[in-house]
């Protein structure tokens, strides 16, 4: 296997049809590298011709050292990590691209440098992170519900949701409310509306409007905005979803709002499934609700009847490793 270092126009060549997610797109990755610090490093490993493994990562360097981070904190990417392609459906022959990519990119980035930080959230369909364990880095597991709708007509889909699940979106539908596809207007709307949801928590919210704006408008039809608004038009709710080739992403928003007395953040979903069913950008056919690791979010997610999916955190060890990790705003995200 050869290692390469990418453009982004390489990138977007050597990517494969599925088993990646919205942030690997170049058009993403290009909206990362114009608004983050250090340099973003888009790896692909070859055989001939042919690529088979791919990797995104942020390189920063720093007072305290270097980090490598893919992806990098404050930047609203949930997943990112390894792309695996390997022109053989054999396991050994997966495993031994897997393996050896790992190994020359790992090499490449000289992660046992003195000071180097190593963080990777690895993206679920990426399911075999051993040969960085077996390079001495920590491992973590976490988890995420994921939707599978594809043959489903929206009816079908809905019968597998929660009683009450069914009920508040039954009620939703009854309001005089509207949920409509937006552009950037709408996708502003729920950035300010989230901001605001995280200030009134005291929580910290470190997207910027020109990264996410950037973001939104340079993945075109991957990314949705998807508005409720009542009867006079005022904003009430929204969701922007991103999409890989396949599967919608619930990426921001979502924040419990009522009219009438009556939730309304569950129609949004609703409407994004039935697109998904009916009308998918690039032949999407999952949901995935991001996320499933906060217990009181998990009593909300899990009433629309999605499986649960492990993905992999892998990152550098050692009590040595705690300074850098708070300088680079790791332990609490």
């Amino acid at each position: 296997m050869d290692l390469h270092r990418l453009t982004l126009d390489e990138w977007a060549d050597a990517l494969p049809s599925g088993g990646f997610e919205p942030f690997h797109h170049p058009d993403a990755l290009s909206a990362l590298e114009a608004h983050s610090q250090g340099e973003l490093r888009c790896y692909g490993g070859f055989k001939g011709q042919q690529p088979v493994a791919l990797l995104p990562a942020i390189v920063q360097d720093r007072s305290v050292g270097r980090a490598i981070l893919s992806p990098p904190p404050g930047k609203g990417i949930p997943r990112l990590g390894p792309v695996l392609d390997p022109a053989s459906p054999k396991q050994r022959k997966r495993e031994k691209v897997n393996r050896t990519f790992a190994e020359l990119v790992l090499d490449d980035l000289a992660i046992d440098g003195r000071g180097t930080l190593f963080r990777m959230t690895c993206n679920a369909d990426y399911v075999d992170p051993r040969p960085y364990v077996w390079s001495d880095l920590e491992l973590d597991t976490s988890f995420t519900y994921r939707l599978d709708t594809d043959g489903e007509a929206p009816g079908a889909i809905r019968k597998n949701f929660s009683k009450s699940l069914r009920r508040e979106i039954g009620d939703a539908e009854d309001l005089p409310v509207t949920v409509e596809r937006e552009g950037i207007d709408g996708a502003e709307a729920i950035y300010e509306d989230t901001r605001r949801r995280y200030n009134e928590q005291d929580r910290p919210f470190r997207l910027s409007w020109p990264y996410v704006g950037d973001l939104f408008t340079g993945l075109g039809d991957r990314a949705r905005a998807y508005v409720v608004r009542g009867p006079d038009g005022e904003f009430l709710s929204g969701i922007t979803a991103l999409y890989s080739n396949d599967a919608a992403y619930y990426w921001q928003g979502g924040a419990r709002a009522t009219f009438d007395g009556t939730a309304v953040n569950s129609l949004v979903h609703w409407r994004i499934l039935e697109d998904l069913a009916t009308n998918a950008p690039h032949g999407a056919t999952t949901y995935d609700l991001m996320g499933a690791n906060t217990e009181r979010l998990c009593r909300y997610k899990s009433k629309f009847g999605a499986e649960l999916v492990p993905y992999y955190v892998v990152e550098s060890g050692g009590a040595g490793m705690d300074v850098a990790k708070k300088a680079y705003s790791l332990v609490a995200r």
